[in-house]
């Protein structure tokens, strides 16, 4: 067996018959940034709490956002002030804690003519924006239609009546990891967690919840304990609640929203904003050394769902349309598809309102009697919110909390921050970083695992080779990725390549798959099943690339 492995094998092997062994507090099922959060918030305060999830962590809604962390401005115009307000503080929140992941971007939004309000009055509304998120970013800027020529030529300007600058802030890496980031967190604080766990009908029988789960991968059964369980599954809580026979007031529609990823379009790290053909907000915001283009607003019936031709060509026909590109964007240009649902909270019957009514407000349902919460709908804007009043509802439903005020959120103190940036300085270890990396590998080893970081100075000590890129142009080297076969469950070989990290969305597939290090990074995550997962995982990657003719664009940047 490759290093690492027995770890990797031993740390959910462990926590599966943790799952079965022992009595908890607290189940939560799903482990979306919902899920996260409550598990790091009740972990940290003390409780005991076990998380499950039927699929990977992150891997439903959570892993297919904008990776926006804003304060909703576009909910202005619809006059939900409380909501922005709310939102605004909970952006800042996220900035103050997370300074290196949350990152403050201009957004330069452009209004064509005709549009149903004049360009000075949308900007007098960021203005409004701005006052309403305490002044904590860099101040709106009107533009006239020359001047956003001269700011991004590559803007098509023709019909433009003139647009805005503005800040708020987006993910530097990607949402997937910044969730998975909550759930080492609670591990951290001793809640048992193990993905591709699938909870099945459940049932309160005297003052317990008895769970019946299964264990996806070996196929295995066993029952877990809890005097309380939170339903955390994202677009999939209804179905979870008939499973545990809750009946509540709300429940969810669906809207499916899709993002193209391709090569970069500019240079300048800003989001490009306009209101596409169908009225909505459509955005160009940097990825890495690419850029996500999207997004659509589908009112669907279920979760599942998948990219169609029909969406491709409403994202490509609207930046075609925006942008000055020579030659147009084709589909040979995805490189990657994200797709997902926004679950919207909704209460009585029926599913049918008006779309921007149904905001990305969470809702937290309580049946005290049975100890039962359910989540709907949320923004990953709010998570923190969402933490903090799971732990309020299990302390009026009686439990007792720590009263050591734990912090389960946010990066490290700066203190421990500026001794990890002395010893990297002192091995000169930014002198490792690769040419095709965006930034210094100090700054990323920093915000992707904080403390755990100081150990990958270690390792690179003692073996240089620790710092290599093994997928060329993935910012992921040899030392992470044993990081992650001890430390992040990585189940299968997409866990790692599409949420812990976002390697598949950046690299064309076929790149990709030509990498002489993919097979070395799976014997660093699965040993004697290094073969097998990398089959698995290739044949995955080859239905995810939508069916495009012709040449490709350009290579991978």
């Amino acid at each position: 067996m490759a290093q690492g492995e027995d770890e990797r094998v031993t740390l959910r092997d462990s926590n599966l018959q943790k799952l079965a062994g022992q009595p908890f507090d607290v189940l939560v099922i799903g482990g979306g940034i919902n899920g996260a959060v409550s598990a790091a918030s009740l972990a940290a305060r003390g409780v005991r709490v076990a998380l499950i999830d039927r699929g990977d962590f992150a891997g439903g809604v959570s892993s297919s956002s904008s990776n926006l962390a804003w304060g909703g401005i576009k909910y202005l115009e619809s006059g939900e002030f409380l909501l922005v307000d709310k939102l605004c503080r909970s952006r800042n929140r996220l900035m103050r804690a997370y300074p290196s992941t949350v990152k403050e971007i201009r957004f330069l939004t452009t209004i064509a003519r005709g549009f149903r309000v004049w360009p000075f009055v949308v900007y007098l509304g960021s203005l409004l924006y701005w006052v309403m998120g305490r002044f904590v970013t860099r101040a709106p800027r009107f533009h006239t239609a020359r001047s956003i020529e001269r700011a991004e030529p590559i803007i098509d300007t023709a019909n433009a009546a003139g647009g805005l600058e503005y800040s708020d802030c987006y993910l530097y890496d990607n949402d997937a990891r910044f969730v998975f980031n909550f759930v080492r967190r609670s591990l951290n604080y001793g809640c048992i967690a193990a993905n591709y766990v699938e909870a099945l009908e459940s049932r309160f029988e005297g003052d317990a919840w008895i769970i019946p789960a299964r264990d996806v991968i070996s196929g295995n059964s066993f029952d877990i304990r809890a005097r309380a369980v939170i339903n955390a599954c994202g677009p999939y809580v209804d179905a979870q609640n008939r499973a545990a026979g809750a009946t509540t007031e709300h429940h969810h529609v669906f809207s499916k929203g899709i993002h193209l990823i391709v090569d970069r379009v500019t240079e300048n790290k800003r989001v490009l904003a306009f209101f596409a053909s169908d009225g909505r907000l459509f955005f160009l915001i940097p990825m890495g050394p690419k850029t996500c283009i999207g997004t659509t607003d589908t009112q669907v019936q279920s979760p599942e769902v998948q990219v169609t031709d029909a969406d491709r060509d409403f994202v490509l026909d609207n930046v075609n349309a925006l942008l000055n590109l020579n030659p147009p964007l084709t589909r040979s240009d995805i490189i990657a598809e994200r797709v997902g649902v926004r679950p919207l909270a909704i209460s009585g019957e029926g599913g049918e309102a008006d779309w921007v009514q149904l905001s990305r407000k969470h809702v937290i349902e309580v049946d005290s009697a049975r100890r039962h919460l359910s989540i709907f709908g949320g923004k990953l804007t709010d998570c923190l919110n969402v933490g903090e009043e799971v732990a309020e509802h299990l302390e009026a439903m009686g439990f007792t909390l720590s009263t050591v005020r734990n912090q389960w959120y946010g990066e490290p103190e700066a203190d421990l921050r500026a001794e990890f940036m002395l010893q990297a300085k002192c091995m000169e270890l930014d002198r490792l970083t690769a040419a095709s990396s965006s930034e210094p590998l100090s700054e990323r080893f920093w915000r992707r695992y904080g403390e755990s970081a100081f150990g990958l100075l270690e390792r690179i000590r003692e073996d240089p080779s620790g710092a290599e890129l093994l997928i060329a142009n993935a910012e992921y080297t040899r030392c992470e990725i044993e990081l992650a076969a001890r430390r992040e469950m990585i189940v299968k070989l997409e866990d790692f390549m599409r949420r812990r990290s976002k390697i598949d969305q950046v690299v064309r597939a076929e790149d990709i798959a030509r990498s002489p290090g993919l097979r070395e990074a799976c014997n660093i995550l699965f040993g004697a099943q290094a073969e097998a997962q990398l089959q698995e995982y290739l044949d995955g990657l080859a239905r995810r690339q939508p069916p495009v003719p012709g040449t490709q664009r350009g290579a991978a940047a």
